[in-house]
């Protein structure tokens, strides 16, 4: 609703407030601001230009306009800037001012625009003084006899990691057997909770962050160094301490079994994932099959696993959505100089099969132990959304009789969606809208379920190092474990798990908006350096202002229906542009030829022009 600059009366953009005198006009519903429940920070990133009004700050917040520099609070800022401001308003005025708090430097630099970013969202970049002194304390203390006592002992089983070649955060390990019935499979944790105690401020601050933040020339981490990459990475040849999961399975794949210790391991091989792929399609060289050795045996048993595990995903109603995620490459000075789709291959879904394996069984285990417990809850998608979605299919030629019963969809039903796109120009497109169309995973202390993986459990047990849920349910079951008694446990617990989901999704939320923030930086960085030339594209979202084009290498950039000098496009309200004479149209999923012309690293913002015309 439209709020009139006198209707706001003092409230701020992100500010909680209750609204009346709501009134239909010409231009859609506006009204005013009765009460203000809740503030948000005043604190807006931007870059400071000059349009001819003197120095101001281009928000890059949702503020539709340049706000005036404080001239007595700069901060030593210069044109072109990316900063951190305070806006006020001016006494007795609908007009605000900023006043620069933070200047990061020029604005034209992703890394740079990234740092405002994370700032923005609340990301803690440094760690208190206790907390790095309490790290550097654990990092540095051997493992002893008293640290083995209650663990059992799978040094000698064929475990390994395997990450990507940069990872140093080794934070889960797997073992893989064939057994009379099928399979037994052991995916062995950090046991973070072991050295990070309640109450700890190590604990405080990795409660605080409740997440890992991975953005394109950085990580800002749950813990330091001393424990993320140190005592509690799963290094090769070096004993570990590891929260286990040991699973039993039959050949359909089936899990028959399951139970959880404490245990040491010594993992055999640092494994990578493209060296792994080479040994699963038969390119790998002497020194490669060399390396892979001691575990061999358990990779190859657990890629026969883990198709299992998909296969059986499938008929449940699982399927695959392409995110569309990018993979930046970056220069000496953090600039982007390419970007490319991000591939999983069959090393990286093996893992993501038998990770889901154990995150499925420690959830059994919380709900049948009736424990205090995290759970990570993907709930059906709103029946309104589902709504949207079967236009949408209609007007790109699809058939939405599988979304017939609206309230009561399934993921089959979305599979189905996704098997009419699969290998069109469509895909993409559908499976962006079917993300769109399904509520946002978050954490709950009821097992509501799992719409994406269609499973009735589900909880996050596999990344202790870089998630805090993992780590407060690691905390919860190794209590059970020891011996506590269910009425301590839910005294200790209770609070502490509800806590934990609510601000862990809150987080999650930050972080995620800072990843894709900084992400579309970078992209921008990178088409900076490429105006002028053409390429291919799908369309991927039509708005009434024009249409955005992804390509090949997940960039998007947005095209203006009016670049299209000889034309009269008009939005059809779902997901065309239409021109009203020649009745051409511009539909997502459609291929389209597009020149980049401008691309702003501060925002992100990339724009295109239909190819052949001049701008």
């Amino acid at each position: 609703m439209f709020l009139r600059a006198e209707d706001l009366h003092n409230a701020f953009l992100g500010d909680s407030v209750v609204l009346g005198n709501i009134r239909q006009g010409p231009k859609g519903p506006s009204c005013e601001v009765l009460e203000i429940t809740g503030r948000a920070t005043t604190a807006v990133s931007g870059t400071i230009v000059d349009e001819g009004y003197g120095e101001e700050l281009h928000p890059d917040a949702a503020i539709r306009f340049n706000v005036k520099i404080d001239d007595y609070a700069h901060c030593g800022a210069k044109l072109g800037d990316k900063v951190q401001t305070e806006i006020t308003r001016l006494p007795h005025s609908s007009r605000f001012i900023a006043k620069v708090i933070k200047r990061y430097g020029l604005s034209d630099c992703a890394s740079i625009c990234a740092d405002a970013i994370i700032d923005a969202n609340g990301v803690h970049t440094e760690f208190p003084e206790a907390a790095r002194k309490e790290a550097k304390a654990i990092g540095s203390k051997p493992i002893t006899e008293q640290d083995l006592a209650g663990r059992e002992d799978y040094r000698s089983w064929p475990i390994c990691t395997i990450d990507s070649a940069s990872a140093r955060d080794l934070d889960d390990a797997i073992s893989v057997v064939r057994t009379e019935n099928g399979y037994r499979l052991g995916v062995h944790i950090a046991d973070v909770s072991y050295y990070v105690r309640p109450g700890s401020a190590l604990d405080d601050e990795a409660k605080q962050r409740a997440t890992s933040v991975y953005l394109p020339d950085r990580v800002v981490p749950m813990l330091p160094e001393e424990i993320s990459n140190g005592v509690c990475s799963l290094n090769a040849g070096t004993d570990k301490l590891t929260f286990s999961g040991i699973m039993d399975l039959d050949a359909q794949g089936n899990m028959l079994h399951y139970e959880f210790h404490k245990s040491i391991i010594d993992s055999k091989v640092r494994g990578v994932y493209d060296e792994v792929n080479q040994i699963f399609d038969g390119s790998a060289d002497e020194a490669l099959l060399k390396k892979y050795a001691p575990v061999l045996e358990s990779l190859t048993a657990g890629r026969e696993l883990a198709g299992l595990l998909k296969k059986k995903a499938y008929a449940n109603g699982n399927f695959d959505i392409d995110s569309s995620e990018s993979e930046f490459v970056l220069d000496e000075n953090n600039r982007c100089i390419d970007v490319l789709p991000r591939h999983s291959g069959p090393s990286e879904q093996m893992i993501e099969q038998l990770m889901i394996a154990a995150n499925q069984a420690a959830a059994k285990f919380g709900k049948e132990k009736k424990l205090p417990f995290v759970y990570r809850v993907h709930e059906n998608p709103d029946p309104d959304r589902v709504d949207s979605l079967k236009d949408l299919l209609v007007a790109i030629g699809l058939n939405p009789t599988c979304l017939s019963h609206t309230a009561d969809v399934t993921a089959k039903n979305f599979a189905q969606v996704m098997e009419q796109a699969a290998g069109t120009p469509k895909e993409k497109v559908v499976s962006h809208q079917l993300l769109r169309t399904m509520a946002k995973a978050r954490y709950d202390t009821k097992p509501l379920g799992h719409f994406g993986l269609a499973l009735e459990d589900y909880c996050h047990f596999t990344s202790p190092i870089r998630r805090y849920p993992d780590t407060s349910i690691h905390r919860i079951m190794s209590a059970y474990l020891s011996g506590e008694s269910k009425e301590i446990i839910d005294r200790k617990y209770t609070e502490f798990a509800a806590e934990s989901a609510k601000h862990s999704s809150e987080r999650e939320i930050c972080a995620m908006n800072s990843e894709r923030s900084a992400d579309d930086c970078f992209s921008a960085e990178y088409m900076a350096q490429h105006l002028g030339e053409e390429y291919e594209g799908i369309i991927s979202g039509v708005t009434m202002r024009g249409v955005f084009v992804q390509l090949a290498n997940t960039v998007e950039g947005f095209v203006p229906v009016a670049a299209f000098t000889d034309k009269n496009f008009e939005f059809d309200g779902q997901v065309s542009q239409v021109d009203s004479a020649t009745r051409e149209h511009l539909t997502i999923g459609d291929t389209m030829r597009v020149k980049s012309v401008a691309a702003d690293v501060s925002s992100g913002r990339i724009d295109f022009a239909p190819a052949g015309y001049d701008l």
